[in-house]
């Protein structure tokens, strides 16, 4: 619900109501039309937005706002094109005063003249995610994708990544690989709004916003603030989850105790795939706590209206045949300006739910099988910013696997911007400067016609210095370097010598000797000396394409970790006293847990490098 004051809604309850609409068209050339209630068409108006689809309660959905009018105008619609329109409810509260609300922010998708009306057709934000994704691997969280999407389709985001990254599943890594059915960015963001067991929509403010289903109403709608109104004899509640494998192909199952209510298909999300099981098994938990919150009454009531209500609001109704104990949530939301305000909630009865639907086995979008001479290729972009000094930072990491011996190729684009620290330069300038002079002989006889004194000319040479000093934009080395299956690439360390600004450079590599069935890595680490490089989100994006690739195969039991640990200082005292660590040593525990105990022996010795630090095992030997 839209922050308002007791004032707005003690008058929006009252027996009578004074208010107007006005509202603001600004055309992409900046032209600005101001409008007003009397400028609209009566009864022509209407914003409808929802949140789920006509029947059942939806985890990820990502739906645009729709609205419409016609205006006695004489606006070129011709110039609509793209326009943005902006709408206002002003209404009169205790004292005489009007509070205005915004109604949101939409994009004019068509606009069409009649006689001396001019008909607009408009949609939120959301229409700007449809955009093409390329498919492309990444790994972040939650946030990162979120940001990835943002970003590319500039939209601006409505929460901060702590308020993300404190939700359920909001700080886990998840994975994007090439083999998945997302087309547009829009769908990225239905996959996240899964994770994090919610919705997204346009806030009123142009933003992108995560809301999730509550427990907690905003607001009482009595009996004689409804014209009409329909309330189902069930509770639409949720007790499972289910969500298919691409791995095993198998549709998992996971429940709450007692399981006796609906079951949410989450279908095949690329968010929730190659993983350990018990990471896959926590996230799809998370996900199920957050949908048990849904408690629901399904209903249809047309109302005097609340242009303070949203989708995703709870409520709760007294009179007639509403039970105030029980709560709803406005799933579809349509307001008519100078008009009756329809909302609605969807949703099933689990009594009538059949046994299978618990293990609806959603395949559709599974690993098309690999055709023998077919090229394939992996992608990849970073979906968040990093920041690169002078220790080598991996910025590309791609897995892929082969069912043939064979070659392949990789191709990198990597848009850094530099900056590197100015330099001051210091020179003497030194050169012969020549003086003429005059110097007078005795003078001749005055001629009468030409009254001179006529004399012999002579010239002096002296030489000056001068000190010159000047600032220079200073140039930074940015090297990269390639490891394949943890052997680093020598000879070959592309480089280039920058000054501070935005750059951009092409990579290429091509690798032999491909081992099939196996789950080959390409990693592509970079420095920056002199300087520092940042490389934004979606600025690196990289492939590798080759004949008979396909997924990556089944995991062989490695574990790899990095830990980045920047200078400490260790006691007190000024900037020069204190001392600087780059380096420490440290022991390192080995140990192995499972649920199924399994024994194995592992001979150690000598030193075990991790990253920069190198580190002694306290106890060279078997161990068992």
């Amino acid at each position: 619900m839209y922050p308002v004051s007791q004032a707005f809604l003690n008058a929006v309850k009252a027996n009578n109501r004074k208010y107007y609409w006005t509202g603001k068209i600004t055309t992409t050339a900046g032209t600005v039309y101001n409008f007003d209630q009397e400028d609209m068409v009566k009864g022509s108006g209407y914003i409808t937005s929802q949140c789920c689809g006509s029947t059942e309660i939806e985890l990820g959905t990502v739906y645009a706002a729709e609205m419409g009018i016609s205006l006695f105008s004489e606006i070129n619609r011709y110039t609509l094109e793209d326009a943005m329109v902006e709408l206002f409810y002003h209404l009169q509260v205790a004292g005489g005063s009007y509070e205005t609300i915004p109604m949101g922010i939409f994009e004019v998708s068509e606009a069409n003249r009649k006689a001396k009306c001019l008909e607009i057709k408009a949609y939120d934000y959301m229409v700007r995610f449809e955009k093409a994704f390329t498919s492309l691997e990444s790994i972040g969280n939650a946030y990162d994708f979120m940001v990835l999407c943002s970003t590319a389709c500039d939209v601006d985001l409505a929460q901060s990544r702590a308020t993300i990254e404190a939700m359920p599943n909001g700080s886990e890594n998840l994975s994007i690989y090439s083999d998945n059915d997302i087309e547009t960015y829009r769908d990225i963001l239905f996959y996240v709004g899964q994770v994090l067991g919610g919705f997204f929509v346009i806030n009123r403010a142009g933003e992108l916003e995560l809301r999730k289903y509550g427990n907690q109403p905003v607001l009482v709608v009595e009996r004689k603030h409804r014209f009409t109104s329909s309330f189902s004899d069930f509770i639409t509640r949720y007790t499972a989850v289910s969500s298919t494998n691409l791995r095993t192909q198998i549709a998992e199952y996971y429940a709450l105790d007692p399981d006796d209510g609906l079951t949410m298909n989450l279908g095949v999300n690329p968010l929730l795939q190659f993983g350990l099981e018990e990471t896959r098994r926590q996230l799809c938990t998370n996900i199920l706590n957050d949908l048990a919150v849904v408690n629901y009454v399904p209903f249809d009531s047309d109302t005097i209206g609340n242009p303070a209500l949203d989708v995703g609001d709870i409520l709760s109704f007294t009179g007639g045949q509403a039970d105030a104990t029980k709560y709803a949530c406005i799933t579809s939301n349509s307001i008519k300006i100078g008009g009756r305000q329809s909302i609605k909630c969807v949703g099933k009865n689990p009594k009538l739910s059949q046994a299978k639907s618990k293990n609806d086995k959603n395949i559709s979008g599974l690993l098309a099988q690999i055709e023998a001479g077919k090229i394939g290729i992996h992608t990849f972009t970073n979906a968040s910013a990093f920041t690169v000094r002078d220790v080598d930072t991996k910025i590309i990491s791609i897995e892929f696997a082969t069912t043939e011996a064979n070659h392949a190729q990789f191709f990198g684009q990597v848009i850094v911007d530099v900056t590197a620290p100015q330099v001051t330069k210091s020179a003497t300038a030194s050169g012969d400067v020549v003086i003429p002079s005059v110097a007078v002989d005795e003078p001749e006889p005055l001629d009468p016609d030409n009254p001179e004194v006529i004399g012999n000319t002579e010239e002096q040479t002296i030489t000056v210095s001068l000190p010159m000093s000047w600032t220079e934009d200073g140039h930074a080395d940015v090297i990269f370097s390639f490891e394949f299956n943890n052997q680093m690439i020598p000879v070959h360390y592309p480089q280039e010598n920058w000054h501070s600004g935005r750059h951009t450079i092409l990579l290429y590599y091509p690798i032999e000797d491909v081992v099939p069935n196996y789950t080959n890595i390409f990693n592509v680490y970079m420095r920056c000396e002199g300087g520092t490089a940042a490389v934004d989100t979606g600025m690196c994006i990289a492939s590798i394409s080759g004949q008979s690739m396909g997924a990556s195969a089944a995991w062989d039991g490695r574990i790899d970790i990095e830990e980045y640990v920047d200078l400490f200082r260790i006691g007190n005292g000024s900037q020069t006293d204190r001392l600087q660590v780059k380096a420490f040593t440290e022991s390192d525990v080995w140990e192995i847990k499972e649920t199924v105990k399994r024994f194995y022996s592992d001979v150690k010795s000598g030193r075990t490098s991790v990253g920069g630090f190198a580190m002694p095992v306290d106890v060279p030997g078997s161990n068992t």
